[in-house]
């Protein structure tokens, strides 16, 4: 068993090494995530109907299932539907998302960095760490996303990218775990 503070310099330099790759895949690769989203038709008026709404999560269209006549129900099958997380105007600060993310990365490899330490002793050989370690950091960032395609109509394309960008930053941190794993 390792301790989870002996595995300090492993946890902050992988959570940098994938917060990097994130940011790379996400900013620098156009052909990666730039096309995950599309723009609406008619954005202008959807962004003018939402303009006097609070920042939220909203449904649309939005019924009470119990309440609803078997036309409400059946047109609201038939009908699109969507999910909508909505921020207030001026509600997103880049830096202050940088800075939440790297939180976010630090977090989930300390996360990792506690199970491996309690599964691998001190001097387990790299290929041991790499193994455990990459395994745990892919089930930590790689398949979150699959209930929002199974919920909420999330393309599968764009979340199958995710799952591999997930994978690459499990290989990241086993790298990362097994060189700088305690002797």
């Amino acid at each position: 068993m390792v301790p989870v503070e002996a595995l300090w310099r492993p946890i902050l330099l992988s959570a940098l090494f994938v917060f990097v790759a994130s940011n790379i895949m996400w900013m620098a690769l156009p052909f990666w995530h730039a096309k995950d989203y599309k723009k609406l038709k008619r954005e202008g008026e959807v962004l003018k109907a939402m303009a006097d709404e609070a920042a939220g999560q909203y449904v649309v269209p939005c019924v009470d299932w119990k309440n609803a006549t078997p036309e409400e129900k059946t047109a609201a099958q038939c009908g699109p539907m969507g999910f909508l997380i909505l921020r207030g105007a001026g509600g997103f600060s880049f830096p202050q998302a940088l800075a939440a993310y790297v939180a976010y990365t630090v977090l989930m490899t300390a996360i990792v960095a506690y199970l491996c330490g309690l599964a691998l002793p001190a001097g387990a050989h790299y290929s041991q760490v790499f193994r455990v370690v990459g395994t745990a950091g892919m089930l930590a960032f790689s398949f979150g996303d699959i209930p929002n395609a199974i919920w909420y109509g999330k393309p599968w394309g764009a979340v199958l990218k995710s799952v591999i960008d997930g994978l690459i930053y499990g290989l990241l941190m086993g790298g990362t775990f097994g060189w700088l794993w305690p002797k």
